[in-house]
């Protein structure tokens, strides 16, 4: 394995954790952010699981959207590295028949 290939998947794998820290953080985050705020709510407004279940319900949606743009975002910058990468081993042979 050469040694440009090798920094390539290097780089490549450490996008892909960097992106799943992101996601996991970013829902924990949302997750925790909808549980305490409906604790909270009921508190004050003395509607016991109302408010708690309503805003753990409506993070999912935000939750999966949120990824989608998350995971989308980091597709789109390790999509040049790859490409370069596949432009660099690969000379050009001719036209094509």
């Amino acid at each position: 394995m050469s040694q440009s290939n090798r920094k390539g998947q290097d780089e490549f794998r450490t996008a892909v954790t960097m992106t799943v820290a992101w996601v996991a953080g970013l829902t924990l985050l949302i997750i925790f952010g909808a549980l305490l705020a409906g604790l909270w709510l009921d508190k004050i407004l003395t509607s016991k699981p109302l408010f708690t279940i309503i805003f753990v319900l409506a993070s999912i949606p935000v939750t999966l959207f949120l990824t989608f743009r998350v995971v989308r975002t980091a597709t789109v910058r390790i999509q040049p590295a790859i490409k370069k990468d596949a432009t660099e081993e690969e000379p050009h042979r001719g036209e094509d028949s």
